[in-house]
Formats: structure tokens, C-alpha cells, sequence
């Protein structure tokens, strides 16, 4: 944001904004989402904690949105307040469509997906087992190792996995890692996460748009008779405008919390398709692989497209001398049953988790290992 691009108030009341909502996201996203997520698992079941999250996301959403709109109806009418607040639903809605729509050819370009006969072997074989009328389209890409989900109604969807990954598991895990993509799929993530996603988005962009009208009218006060009502209308619509902005914050991380939730989602079909075992395992792998690799690291957490993968990036605690990249072969060489138990044992602290999509990979493997008391299928 170019603060200097502002007028005094507007800069001061967007600044103001940013800290006060920064400091709540910091704390949220640190400490309340990791633990909203792990006591909704502990006390229902999966489904019934993405339904009640998600169920708080919108209705918060909507409660910031409404009161929002009830005070900009106050000081500019009802008509005008309706009509601000379609607009700027509308203009967000589109974008995002655009967005979703334009975004399979942008990724196919951007990562060189290529078909792969093998891989599409493969992906039909778990597409049937986890009851796939039609199979995703299976592509390469290139970089560092990860796979992901993405697609659309008009190019179809794909499950994508990197050259690298594929040279660093075996059969068993990879059918795990394309269970897990797999399921987003069936989950109809990219979807709902865009929706999502939004709400946050409108009431940010809501927010930073009556700062913007609150210190104008502030400013053009003087052109009116009744100056006092004037500026106090601009002075309400600012802090409404702060208000929608820091409240955007706390929905997102709620967002946060339930996007955890759909990875662990993600993982039951994974762990459906090839076993509870190969699921950890593949993980276990990505873990070892960019524990070492720091430059491989930092190249996919700065991705546009970060939170489709399988692998969440937060967590690596990567030895700073260490720039080599491990080969395929090196990590295939591991022990990684040794690795998968260490894992589970790993504690993982909640601010290491800060802005991440994904829970740590120990949570997960732990959470697989708890799938082992019930009937898989029951789930």
C-alpha cells in the first residue's frame, strides 16, 4: 500500500487499521485458528467442524457486512447504500470468476504441465477406487516436488505432480499423494475456498473503501451549510471503514482454520486410496526433502498458487547451510519409517503455523495415526 498516495486522514486511518488488524491476525492466526480447529476435531467429528466453521465464517461474514451497510445507510441513504455494496460484491464476484476461470491455462503455462500416460495410469486407478465417474487429466510439471489439484468446468480439472516428487516415492505413496489431490477434487475445495475466500476480500475491500469516502466528505465538509453533520458523517464512515477492515482480519483467519480442516479432508482420501501408512509416508517424504532444501523452500512458499499444494511450507525447519538440493534418490534412500515415527512425536508450536492453509505435517501424520481406530470408510 502507498501510503503517500493518500490523503493525511485516509493515510492515517488505513495505517491505524492495518496495525490493529495485523496485531489480531498475528495473535489469531498464531494462536486461536490452530486451536479452533484442533478443539472442533477433538469434540465432533471432521465434517460436523467444517460445517460449523464454515457455517461461522459466512455468518460473521454477513454480520460485518450488514452492520457495515447500516451505518453507511445512516449517513448516506438507504439507496445509495444498496447499490455501493451490490457493486462492490459484484466487481469482487467477477474478478474471482475471472480468476477461476483463466486459471487452469495459467498454471498449465506457468509450470510446463505436460500429459503423462504413466501418471494417468495411475490416477485412473484411484480415481476408481475413491468412486470417480471421470478421472481428472493427469500432467507433469516442473519444480520442486508437490502436487496439486486445480481445474475448472470449462477446461476440466487435473491433478498435477512435479517430475521431482515423482522420482522421491514409490507406488504405494504416490497413489496416497494422488488420493489426497483426489479428494480436494471430490471435496470440491478450489471451489468453496474461493467462496471463501471472498468474504474476507469484500469486507476489506468494503473497508478500505469508506476510509477513502469518510475522509473525502471530511475534507469537502466546508462546501456545506450544516458542517458538523458533515464531517461527523465522514468521520463515522471512517470508522465503520476500520472497523470492516479489522473485521476482515479475524474472518480470515477463520478461513485459515477451516482451510487446515479441508487438508486433513484431503488426507482421509488419501489414506482411503493406498493406506494409512503410504499417506504418512509421502508426507514424511516432502518433510525430509525441504527440511534440507531451503532454496527449493522458499522458490514454492512464495507461489501464487501455494495453498493448492500438498505440502505445508511453514513448518520446515530448514539448516541454514544446507543449499544443496537432496536428490530423489537420497530421500528415497531414507528411513522414512523412522522418519514418519519421530514425526509423530515432533510437537509443533502454533505460531509456526502463522498464515499457513495447511496444518504441520506431525499434526497430520498424527491425525492419519488416529484414523487407524475407526473404519476408514465410516468417516
Amino acid at each position: 500500500m502507498f501510503w503517500f498516495l493518500y490523503d493525511p486522514f485516509t493515510a492515517i486511518a488505513l495505517f491505524t487499521a492495518y496495525i490493529i488488524g495485523f496485531i489480531v491476525l498475528i495473535i489469531a492466526a498464531g494462536v486461536i485458528a490452530p486451536r479452533v480447529a484442533r478443539r472442533f476435531t477433538g469434540r465432533f467429528t471432521l465434517q460436523a467442524s467444517m460445517l460449523i466453521i464454515g457455517l461461522i465464517v459466512v455468518l460473521s461474514g454477513l454480520a460485518g457486512i450488514g452492520l457495515t451497510a447500516y451505518i453507511i445507510a445512516g449517513v448516506l441513504g438507504e439507496s445509495i447504500t444498496t447499490g455501493f455494496i451490490a457493486g462492490l460484491i459484484l466487481f469482487i464476484l467477477v474478478l474471482n470468476i475471472i480468476s477461476y476461470l483463466v486459471s487452469p491455462i495459467t498454471i498449465n503455462i506457468m509450470y510446463g504441465a505436460k500429459p503423462s500416460p504413466e501418471l494417468q495410469d495411475v490416477v485412473n486407478s484411484v480415481a476408481r477406487r475413491l468412486g470417480f465417474t471421470n478421472p481428472p487429466k493427469a500432467v507433469v510439471v516442473n519444480g520442486p516436488p508437490n502436487a496439486f489439484a486445480y481445474g475448472n468446468i470449462l477446461f476440466g480439472k487435473y491433478v498435477a505432480v512435479s517430475n521431482t516428487l515423482l522420482e522421491m516415492v514409490d507406488r504405494e505413496e504416490l497413489e496416497a499423494i494422488i488420493g489426497h489431490e483426489l479428494g480436494h477434487h471430490k471435496h470440491r475445495d478450489n471451489a468453496i475456498m474461493l467462496f471463501m475466500g471472498m468474504i474476507p476480500s469484500i469486507l476489506y475491500f468494503l473497508g478500505v473503501t469508506l476510509i477513502r469516502i469518510g475522509s473525502i466528505s471530511s475534507y469537502a465538509r466546508s462546501a456545506y451549510s450544516d458542517r458538523r453533520r458533515e464531517g461527523g458523517g465522514g468521520l463515522l464512515l471512517a470508522l465503520a471503514g476500520v472497523a470492516a477492515v479489522i473485521v476482515s482480519f479475524i474472518v480470515q483467519v477463520l478461513v485459515l482454520a477451516f482451510s487446515r480442516l479441508r487438508e486433513y479432508y484431503a488426507d482421509t482420501s488419501g489414506a482411503r486410496a493406498a493406506g494409512i501408512r503410504p499417506m504418512q509416508r509421502a508426507l514424511a517424504r516432502l518433510h525430509v526433502y525441504y527440511t534440507h532444501a531451503v532454496a527449493a523452500k522458499e522458490a514454492v512458499s512464495s507461489s501464487k498458487i501455494k495453498a493448492l499444494f500438498i505440502y505445508a511450507f511453514t513448518e520446515a525447519y530448514a539448516n541454514p547451510f544446507y543449499r544443496r538440493y537432496p536428490t530423489g534418490r537420497e530421500v528415497r534412500d531414507v528411513d522414512i519409517d523412522r522418519v514418519v515415527e519421530e514425526l509423530k512425536k515432533k510437537e509443533v508450536s502454533d505460531v509456526s503455523e502463522f498464515f499457513s492453509t495447511h496444518p504441520a505435517i506431525p499434526k497430520r501424520i498424527r491425525f492419519l495415526e488416529f484414523l487407524a481406530f475407526k473404519p476408514i470408510t465410516d468417516l
